[in-house]
């Protein structure tokens, strides 16, 4: 009698290759997603990551986080300088209210002993002209918060005479919300600090 059945051997055979032609694919797929993952780690390797000043290896958006950082810290130190000491009887009140927006109150603490000390009634009371010439800041961005140290010349006009001056300030930077538009990099100045002041000797003719 006939088995109407295919032979078992056969069926066992057409299954067998089945299955090995599955695990071969599997196999050949696992094979290939480790090649591409060890490929884009080494392309992570070498394009995500720069050598720093000092030999250390820091993360590539790190380092673009903190360029960006330093150039809206370096504006931020610009902007509250000019505010502080670009001065006239006419506009003090409104300069140093901008100030106050960048700073805590270590910047307002030492605009009331200079009030107490009376510069800005000599401002008035002469018509002085205090006007800033260069501002040079320096911070370190590497961890909060942020020290800098700057240093302004700026010169005073008396009317028939004009004097220059360096000062050297100090302080550090801490992170807040951003205030638009008064405090638009959302930082702080804390600690702040007037360090030396100094007249300079025919600064515009050692300039030139």
């Amino acid at each position: 009698m006939k088995i109407p059945y295919k032979n078992i051997f056969e069926v066992l055979r057409i299954n067998r290759f089945i299955v090995l032609v599955t695990v071969g694919c599997a196999t050949l797929t696992c094979l290939f997603s480790v090649l591409m993952t060890i490929k884009m780690y080494r392309e992570s390797q070498n394009n995500a990551f720069v050598v720093g000043t000092e030999g250390d290896v820091v993360p590539l958006k790190v380092v673009r986080q903190r360029e960006n950082f330093e150039v809206e810290a370096l504006s931020h130190l610009e902007r509250f300088h000019n505010c502080f000491y670009n001065l006239d009887g006419n506009n003090y009140k409104k300069q140093i209210e901008k100030a106050l927006w960048l700073s805590n109150s270590s910047v307002s603490n030492l605009f009331q002993q200079k009030q107490v000390e009376g510069v800005y009634n000599r401002l008035l009371q002469y018509s002085l002209v205090q006007r800033v010439i260069k501002i040079e800041s320096h911070v370190e961005t590497e961890s909060e918060p942020y020290p800098f140290k700057t240093v302004i010349i700026f010169q005073i006009n008396r009317g028939t005479t004009t004097d220059s001056y360096e000062l050297i300030s100090s302080g550090n930077l801490i992170q807040v919300e951003r205030n638009f538009p008064y405090n638009p990099h959302g930082l702080l100045i804390t600690d702040y600090f007037e360090n030396t002041l100094r007249k300079l000797e025919d600064y515009e003719n050692s300039e030139e």
